[in-house]
């Protein structure tokens, strides 16, 4: 058998989102050891993280209190072993495609502070992203291409619609999590997925009211109003629709703008133009090819801009804001003030945080930082900036935010 006993509490089999106690019994006093997480995604692609550890007198280790001596991070990080979880080929994304299966974090501890200790124990964290009871259901009407994930019971609970960025896609983790926490949560495509192109003509304001009144028809939602919660792109898809679609009663925008980016948007009798940009801003480093994007935008303060703009100030929603300090890829922050401020100047009820060191990316919680990935849709190498710890404290306090602010409003 194994000399140490590694062990997750309060059970190696737990959301995605929640955090665990790791320990490690039966070493001997003060003994030097590493522990290493690995986790396999659906690709096949490799995330690994390390640390070193003594161990307490009675020869037992807990994450909680103990302080890493090195390794991927330093210093006391009950969760260090999963947010620093890195790609072994550099520039991978950790997302989750299916939201049936779990992450499995395989946890083991090595003896020695050197590379070729003996192994001494080990354990799997099961990290599952659909809670116990929690239904999934693909939505394939008239236009629709979204996913629906119901809470267990028959609620009513509060309905809200899930929209990540540009890179396109129908993107489940986040919506099922949600799900997962009480939310009746529709997460909806609007770019490269099966019959919607990659790079749209034209978004259409009515596809978002249809996603709208496919969810208040659910008989589970409360009929008090819906909720918006959008990711780059989809933060400034979610203040149109809070804008110019009744019944949406709150909206979060995670490094968004309070313009129209990249693709025009069709109301009824009117379309919001895009905001000006200039691709050859973009800045691309030689070595590595990765392309910054955050200059490419003309002045958003240049009054020749402001067609663009979504009149959020019209809205009786209400709104958060999250921003990334350290986004490289997008001067949210900046965006997120401009828009803060037309609504404090109109008297409306705003929140806003930003994050210092945290990047464009504010995901779930314990999700690694990405840095750099390829976007699906330009193809290219993209910067999203963040530092690791920084980085995944925001994404735990956003996270809270995010919930709290639903539950308030909802």
């Amino acid at each position: 058998g194994m000399a140490a006993r590694v062990s997750v509490l309060p059970s190696p089999r737990c959301l995605f989102d929640e955090p665990v106690q790791i320990r490690v019994a039966g070493l001997q006093p003060r003994q030097a050891v590493i522990l290493r997480a690995s986790l396999v995604d659906e690709s096949g692609e490799l995330f690994r993280s390390h640390a070193l550890y003594r161990a307490g007198k009675s020869g037992e280790l807990d994450l909680s209190r103990s302080p890493a001596l090195g390794g991927s991070y330093l210093g006391v990080e009950p969760m260090g072993l999963l947010w620093a979880l890195r790609s072994k080929t550099p520039y991978k994304r950790l997302a989750k495609r299916n939201v049936l299966t779990p992450f499995c974090v395989d946890l083991e501890v090595y003896e020695g502070h050197g590379d070729t200790g003996r192994l001494l124990g080990k354990c799997t964290n099961e990290r599952w992203f659909l809670g116990e009871g929690v239904k999934r259901i693909p939505v394939r009407e008239g236009r629709l291409r979204a996913t629906l994930f119901l809470p267990p019971g028959p609620g009513p609970f509060p309905g809200l619609i899930d929209l990540y960025g540009s890179g396109g896609g129908l993107i489940e983790y986040r919506a099922s999590l949600l799900a997962s926490r009480g939310f009746v949560t529709l997460a909806l495509a609007y770019m490269s997925f099966e019959d919607i192109p990659a790079m749209p003509e034209t978004l259409e304001l009515s596809y978002f009211e249809e996603a709208v009144n496919f969810l208040r028809k659910q008989q589970q939602v409360k009929d008090t109003g819906i909720g918006v919660l959008g990711l780059s792109k989809g933060g400034d898809l979610a203040l149109s629709m809070a804008t110019f679609l009744p019944g949406i009663k709150a909206a979060v925008s995670i490094s968004g703008s309070s313009f129209n980016s990249f693709v025009p948007l069709k109301g009824d009798g009117f379309t919001i133009p895009v905001h000006p940009y200039d691709l050859g801003r973009m800045k691309i480093s030689d070595e590595s090819g990765i392309v910054d994007f955050s200059d490419v935008l003309d002045d958003h303060m240049d009054p020749a801009t402001w067609g663009c703009r979504i009149p959020v100030e019209r809205s009786l929603a209400k709104f958060l804001f999250l921003s990334g300090l350290d986004d490289m890829n997008w001067k949210s922050d900046l965006y997120c003030r401009d828009a803060v401020q037309r609504l404090q100047q109109h008297g409306r009820e705003v929140q806003f945080y930003s994050y210092s060191g945290a990047g464009h990316l504010l995901e779930p919680p314990y999700l690694p930082l990405c840095k750099v990935s390829i976007h699906r849709v330009l193809g290219m190498l993209v910067h999203w900036g963040g530092q690791w710890r920084e980085h995944a404290k925001a994404q735990e306090d956003a996270w809270r935010r995010i919930q709290a602010f639903f539950w308030q409003h909802l």
